[in-house]
């Protein structure tokens, strides 16, 4: 008897393009099996503005990966990001009365009592992730199972999310007939596409540059030490060319995609660029070295954010590991150079790793976000299927 297909799909509800893939669990492994996407309705300003018009867009996103995947998938894990989720660290404390060996159960309590902080209304705990354990007030422990103590603690960074933009993103993607499996911050998902887990050790920053909204998550020493939103986006690169070229909103992107580079000191200063006018007025040009000089300007405020954000948690020019660009706001030319110079570390794109059959055509900083999630979503499978088998074997060993 042939053995059932696991598939493990992530969809990624970007504000510009709705992407989602579908892989398969082979023996331990992922393999890529199909991606489509679609045009994004429905979103304002990185919150759902319009529920049906979000659905319609993933809806039409499904219909186009099954079709190339030949393949039909009843749920996927899904991203969320913008100006709603943000990162707290918290603790967790647990009085064991006397000194006793550290078990399971207790790790698992003193998880829940982290996770339950006050939080403001309309908020809730997306995930959390632990940073160290302190047994007996003795920092620093990885994992405190076999341990002896009476008295543990966990230091953990929390990531919270509204919950009102939380349901609109399941109702969304349910009247799509998905289910969600789980909710996952955008960031977290790019990074656990582009970095694998050795390299995070060193310390590394994965920004995640939407159109509405750009997430940020820095890792040192195997633990997650911020997760948070940026306020500049790539919709910003292109105001700013809109409001300093006298360009109607759509015909800015046309010039940033086109001519556009966060770098300025390279462009001679005799190239000319003609500028999209309407049909009754007379051709106007503008010198390409302008329009480079308003995309460095926005550039270098937006890691100035970063590298203070760097500084908040103190790893301002410590993360060796380096710099990771994801989603489609990281493609623009000069970006890496322009955030090397403000935050004094090695940047690159960050590509997707560890799926295997990989297409070359989706080797793109936007689709680090939808792979990710694909990857988490392989993860929870194959989690599941153990404890499947771990039941199967008590069953036969209890009949």
């Amino acid at each position: 008897m042939a053995a059932k297909t696991i598939y493990a799909a992530g969809l990624d509800l970007g504000s510009r393009q709705t992407r989602l893939v579908i892989c398969t669990l082979e023996n331990g492994h992922v393999r890529f099996l199909g991606a489509g996407e679609a045009e994004s309705q429905g979103w304002s300003k990185g919150r759902i503005a319009d529920q049906q018009a979000v659905s319609g867009s993933v809806t039409a996103a499904l219909r186009e990966v099954e079709a190339r995947a030949g393949a039909s998938i009843e749920s996927a894990v899904v991203g969320m990001g913008g100006p709603t989720v943000r990162g707290a660290n918290g603790r967790g404390i647990l009085e064991l009365g006397y000194v006793q060996e550290i078990q399971q159960k207790d790790v698992n309590r003193v998880f829940d009592r982290a996770s339950r902080v006050q939080l403001m209304e309309d908020r809730m705990v997306l995930q959390l992730f632990p940073q160290d354990f302190v047994v007996d007030d003795h920092p620093g422990h990885r994992d405190p199972r076999k341990m002896l103590a009476s008295r543990l603690e966990v230091n953990v960074h929390l990531v919270t999310a509204s919950i009102q933009e939380h349901n609109a993103i399941i109702g969304a993607v349910n009247t799509a007939h998905l289910a969600v499996e789980e909710t996952v911050y955008e960031a977290l998902a790019s990074c656990y596409a582009a970095v694998l887990p050795e390299n995070r050790r060193e310390g590394i920053a994965v920004v995640d540059i939407g159109s509405h909204s750009t997430e940020l998550v820095i890792y040192y020493g195997d633990a997650m030490h911020l997760a948070s939103t940026v306020r500049i986006c790539g919709d910003h690169f292109t105001r700013d060319l809109a409001q300093g070229l006298c360009l109607s909103f759509e015909d800015a992107e046309l010039v940033k995609m086109e001519f556009g580079c966060a770098v300025s000191r390279d462009c001679p200063d005799n190239i000319a660029v003609e500028l999209p006018t309407p049909e009754d007025r007379q051709p106007r040009e503008v010198q390409r070295k302008i329009v480079n000089r308003i995309i460095e300007a926005r550039a270098e405020e937006l890691f100035r954010f970063v590298r203070g954000e760097f500084a908040r948690v103190g790893l301002d020019r410590s993360l060796i590991g380096g710099v990771f660009l994801t989603g489609a706001g990281a493609k623009m030319p000069g970006l890496c150079d322009a955030a090397e110079e403000v935050l004094q570390c090695q940047t690159r794109f960050g590509l997707t790793e560890g799926i295997m059959d990989w297409p070359a055509e989706f080797n793109d900083p936007a689709w680090c976000t939808a792979a990710g999630l694909a990857m988490y979503s392989a993860k929870l499978k194959e989690q599941a299927e153990l404890q499947k088998e771990q039941a199967t074997w008590i069953g036969k060993i209890l009949k």
